[in-house]
C-alpha cells in the first residue's frame, strides 16, 4: 500500500486510449453524520455487515470484475480504512498457533484482494472534487468509480458488463435502477433513449440524453436513478476542472459527466434488477445486515428462525 497526495486542479488530462479499465477508485472521506455518535472515530465504511465491514464487500466487487488495483479517496479519521487491508502479523500468528486456519484465512483476505493506494481529500466538497483527486493514480486511462456506501449481491454483478460496455463505447458508462418517483430528489436522474445495436448481450443498455441532480419528483426526466457505480473515461478530470458548484454548494460529479456529454462523448448506462445493499442511512445498513445474515449458511437457518420469533412473538399474528 502507499500514499500519496494529488490536486484536482492541477496537470491538464488528454483523452486516454481505450480498453477495458483497470483500476477503481473508492471516494470514502465523507463525514457520514448520519451514523454520528459511531462515525465520531470508526469510519462508516468499516461498520460491519456480519463480520466484514462495508469497504471489504466493496472490494470484493472490484476484484471479482478483474480490478486489482483500488485508490481510496479518505479524510481525516479514515486511516483504519488502510489499516484493514494491512497485513497484522501479531493476529496472524496468535491464528496460526491456535491452528485456527479458517479465521486465519479471512484475516489475511483483505491484503489479498487488491493493492490498496490512498490519498487524501482535504475537505469534502463534492463527489466531482473527491473525484478528481485521483487523476495523478489513474491518469488519462478509463477507470470505475465505486462509491463506498452501496454494493450488488456477488451472484448478481453488474460491474463487469459496465468495464466490457465502456470498452466498446469509450465515453461513460453509468447503471441505473428504478426508485419511487417520489424519491426523484435523493438521486441523480437521467433521461434515456433506445441504445444503438449491438449491445443487448451486455443487459438492459440504454443511451443517456441527460442527467439532472437530485430533481424534484415533478420536475424528474425518469424515475432511473444513478447507482454508485460509474466507468469514466479520463478526460473526465478536465471536466471536473471546469464544473462550478452546483447541488448543495459542491461539485457534483453529474455536473461534470453533463458537460462531456454536452460536447458528444456518449453516455450509456446499464438498467441494474439484481440485488442492491444501500448502507448509506442507517435503515439502508441494517436492512442490509439483516439480508446478508439470512443469506449466509452458517447463520441464516438459526437467524432467520430468532427473527420470525421476535416480529412474531408466540406466532399471534399481532
Amino acid at each position: 500500500m502507499s500514499e500519496h497526495s494529488a490536486s484536482p486542479a492541477t496537470a491538464t488530462s488528454t483523452p486516454g486510449t481505450s480498453g477495458r479499465a483497470v483500476k477503481a477508485v473508492i471516494p470514502a472521506a465523507g463525514l457520514a453524520t448520519r451514523f454520528l455518535p459511531a462515525t465520531k472515530v470508526v469510519p462508516k465504511e468499516l461498520l460491519p455487515v456480519v463480520d466484514r465491514p462495508v469497504l471489504q464487500y466493496i472490494v470484493e466487487e472490484a476484484a471479482a470484475a478483474g480490478i486489482t488495483d483500488v485508490l481510496l479517496i479518505t479524510g481525516r479519521g479514515k486511516t483504519a480504512m488502510v489499516d484493514h487491508f494491512d497485513s497484522r502479523p501479531d493476529l496472524e500468528a496468535r491464528l496460526a498457533e491456535k491452528g485456527d486456519e479458517e479465521r486465519l484465512a479471512e484475516v489475511r483476505r483483505p491484503g489479498e484482494l487488491a493493492a490498496i493506494y490512498t490519498t487524501r481529500q482535504p475537505e469534502q466538497l463534492g463527489l466531482g472534487h473527491a473525484v478528481g483527486f485521483a487523476e495523478a493514480h489513474v491518469g488519462d486511462e478509463p477507470f470505475a468509480v465505486l462509491l463506498g456506501d452501496e454494493f450488488v449481491k456477488p451472484s448478481e454483478p453488474l460491474l463487469p458488463a459496465m468495464l466490457d460496455l465502456q470498452a466498446r463505447t469509450g465515453g461513460i458508462v453509468l447503471a441505473f435502477f428504478e426508485v419511487d418517483p417520489a424519491e426523484t430528489k435523493r438521486y441523480g436522474i437521467a433521461s434515456v433513449e433506445p441504445a444503438e445495436e449491438g449491445l443487448s448481450d451486455l443487459g438492459e443498455v440504454v443511451r443517456v440524453t441527460g442527467l439532472v441532480e437530485k430533481p424534484k419528483p415533478e420536475d424528474a426526466p425518469s424515475n432511473l436513478a444513478v447507482l454508485g457505480r460509474y466507468v469514466l473515461p479520463g478526460r473526465i478530470f478536465e471536466a471536473i476542472r471546469q464544473t462550478k458548484p452546483g447541488s448543495g454548494g459542491e461539485i457534483q460529479l453529474t455536473d461534470a459527466m453533463g458537460l462531456l456529454l454536452d460536447e458528444g462523448t456518449p453516455v450509456h448506462a446499464i438498467v441494474y434488477r439484481g440485488t442492491r445493499y444501500d448502507t448509506g442511512m442507517p435503515l439502508g445498513y441494517l436492512q442490509t445486515v439483516v439480508q446478508i445474515a439470512c443469506e449466509r449458511a452458517d447463520l441464516g437457518a438459526d437467524f432467520r428462525r430468532w427473527l420470525g420469533e421476535f416480529v412474531n412473538p408466540g406466532g399471534s399474528g399481532t
